[in-house]
């Protein structure tokens, strides 16, 4: 039988090619007398791009081992009745069932949304804003100004949620603001009121994240041809109409990167909330990632923590998707 042709090239295959492009005939033979088969092609492609694999194989290793990994551990803990030290009895769907009855989730869901509001929408507009602003001015410091806006996502966490309590606090400097100004009936504690909590805790998650937004519109910005400014104000646009016409399409890109990972802290955010409120007042700011710490660290419901851990995975890849697929859709 003969053998195919994807199979026939080896190291001492290509004397044979070039012999039948020379007489230009063969089922490789191109309009000019080239040979160049399938099978050499994919050949030349795997000795071509082998080292880019070789050096793709470290991030892949990692990501396999310490997300693919773990995540696969987390659905196959989901399906179990387990408390983390005893052996775990199999419980197949039914702390999925189980999360669907929870009445609990509905409203951390959409304290969720708040929070992708404030830690997602409010940056990104916040910073287009500044980033249209300073693409224009042309001031000494500037580059200061840019460092000191930035700061709040170098900080760790729990240095600005320690730091937001104690401006937070009912002896604290908001408050005390609010007094050197007759404001006296406006003061309380802001995170411990059941109607002021969640926007507090939400203004602190827009402060932490519009620095980043800033700083990826910013280097957006100095991609765009300056031929594009000068064309836009030869047709008398104004700042603002410019800013919509050359600036916002252009960043298209740079915001979508933006949304992707403002919404996905924000759906996942536990360590801000924790450290201002620990969920509270009562439930007030309760998130998915609250449940998901005391399900398995405090009341050792280690197989419903999981199955809450691998629908809010589900979720926040899902938001991504279409956020990555409305942003492609308008570029095409």
């Amino acid at each position: 039988m003969t053998a195919p042709t994807a199979s026939a090239p080896s190291s001492a295959s290509p004397a044979p090619a070039a012999v039948g492009g020379a007489q230009g005939t063969g089922p490789g033979t191109g309009k000019g007398g080239s040979a160049a088969g399938p099978g050499v092609i994919r050949s030349w492609a795997s000795r071509q791009y082998w080292p880019a694999f070789l050096y793709l194989l470290p991030a892949a290793a990692f990501y396999i081992l310490f997300v693919l990994r773990p995540l696969g551990q987390t659905a196959w803990i989901s399906l179990f009745h387990w408390d983390g030290l005893t052996e775990g009895r199999w419980a197949g769907t039914t702390n999925y069932r189980e999360l669907l009855d929870d009445g609990r989730i509905p409203s951390a869901l959409a304290h969720s949304l708040v929070f992708v509001v404030a830690y997602a929408f409010l940056p990104v507009a916040l910073g287009l804003f500044l980033a249209g602003l300073m693409s224009r001015i042309r001031v000494r410091g500037l580059t200061f100004f840019r460092a000191v806006l930035f700061l709040p996502q170098i900080l760790a966490t729990v240095v600005v949620a320690v730091s937001w309590r104690w401006i937070y606090d009912i002896d604290g400097p908001l408050n005390a603001a609010l007094r050197a100004v007759g404001l006296d009936g406006l003061t309380r504690a802001w995170l411990g009121d059941y109607d002021t909590a969640l926007p507090s805790v939400a203004v602190i998650g827009t402060w932490v994240m519009y620095g980043l937004c800033m700083v990826l519109f910013l280097t957006g910005v100095q991609k765009i041809p300056t031929e594009r400014y000068e064309a836009a104000r030869i047709d008398g646009c104004g700042p603002v109409r410019e800013f919509f016409a050359v600036t916002l399409p252009a960043l298209r890109g740079e915001i979508a990167i933006a949304l992707v990972l403002t919404i996905t802290y924000a759906l996942r955010n536990f360590d801000l909330v924790w450290n201002t409120t620990a969920g509270g007042p009562g439930t007030s700011t309760t998130v998915p990632s609250v449940f998901i710490y005391q399900g398995a660290f405090i009341t050792r419901d280690v197989g419903g923590a999981a199955a809450i851990s691998v629908c809010l995975t589900l979720v926040v890849l899902a938001v991504t998707a279409v956020v990555m697929r409305v942003v492609r859709g308008k570029e095409d």
